[in-house]
């Protein structure tokens, strides 16, 4: 095809394929680790099924000729298997494998129509689960009333909470800002999701908060450090503010469904029944489709019923 690359001479397996593939995403697309391991979650077993279907090696010229009915065999397998995969699962794992075959296309002039005649299973699209504006405020309050803790450790914990329910941000652009980010005040630019970039306002409460743990923190990093640290003075992880919020749903009784990616999903629903415009609230967060803000006006009107149907005398 027109444009196309010819293949490096290094390929020989479908393997070498599947690396070269990973590699051009790592170092062209700047695909973060995480997105690197999923497709290579994905795309692996694919390969590795073909080739026990055929029983024979798969060549990285056979990857042309896979064939629509081998695709759905393997997605079938997926589903059939001790352990099988979600409908939402099995549709990533699909996105995956039609990603590592455009890839094959458009840089190895290797096309595959087959892809087009395989269609993924419905997914139908989950709710958000926000916590409330009292629950968003407890949570914080707990955080702040813990006494087990240091108190920069107290002051980073809820800078953090008040930075994802204040910002709408996803755990891991707040946890990706660095000390030269701060003091947040105003604004504050955030690279999210596909390396898109976009300026989010800092609410006064957020600023207030931050610059409180500053004030305490006791390591001395250099601008390009994380800006919220761990008790050891690493970097705080995801996983260290998904125990908290373990630790404080616990303490507050509240459901597995209030995670730190709640507050996230409170923030927009909370912003969307103020009145806020609904684009508004896509810049906001960084969705890139619409669509997928949408979702928020479901948690809206189910709220708006519950209410109704608990005030109105005739419920």
């Amino acid at each position: 095809m027109a444009g196309a690359l010819d293949p490096p001479s290094g390929l020989s397996t479908a393997q070498d394929g599947l690396r070269a593939w990973l590699t051009y995403m790592d170092h062209e697309r700047r695909s973060s680790p995480r997105t690197l391991r999923a497709y290579g979650d994905c795309v692996g077993p694919y390969l590795y099924f073909i080739e026990s279907h055929r029983g024979e090696p798969l060549r990285f010229a056979d990857l042309g000729g896979i064939t629509a009915a081998e695709v759905r065999s393997y997605l079938s397998s997926r589903v059939q298997c001790e352990r099988p995969l979600s409908p939402r699962s099995l549709s990533q794992a699909l996105s995956a494998i039609r990603s590592f075959h455009r890839w094959l296309d458009r840089r190895m002039g290797m096309p595959n129509a087959a892809m087009s005649l395989v269609r993924g299973p419905k997914v139908k699209p989950g709710v958000p689960r926000p916590v409330s504006e009292d629950q968003a405020f407890g949570l914080i309050e707990e955080a702040a009333s813990d006494l087990d803790h240091e108190p920069w450790e107290v002051a980073r914990d809820c800078a953090v909470l008040t930075l994802l329910y204040g910002c709408g941000l996803r755990i891991s652009e707040a946890l990706s800002l660095t000390f030269a980010d701060a003091p947040l005040q105003g604004s504050v630019r955030i690279t999210g999701k596909g390396s898109k970039t976009r300026i989010v306002p800092v609410l006064p409460a957020v600023t207030e908060a931050v610059e409180v743990y500053l004030a305490e923190v006791p390591f001395k990093p250099t601008p390009e450090d994380a800006l919220f640290r761990a008790k050891r003075g690493g970097a705080y992880s995801p996983r260290h503010a998904q125990a908290l919020m373990q630790n404080l749903r616990g303490r507050l009784g509240l459901p597995d469904s209030a995670t730190p990616h709640a507050l996230r999903h409170s923030f927009a629903t909370h912003l969307l029944g103020a009145g806020a415009d609904l684009r508004a609230i896509q810049d906001l967060l960084g969705h890139a489709s619409l669509s997928t803000t949408q979702r928020y006006t479901d948690v809206d009107a189910a709220g708006l019923m519950a209410a109704y149907e608990k005030a109105h005398p005739h419920a």
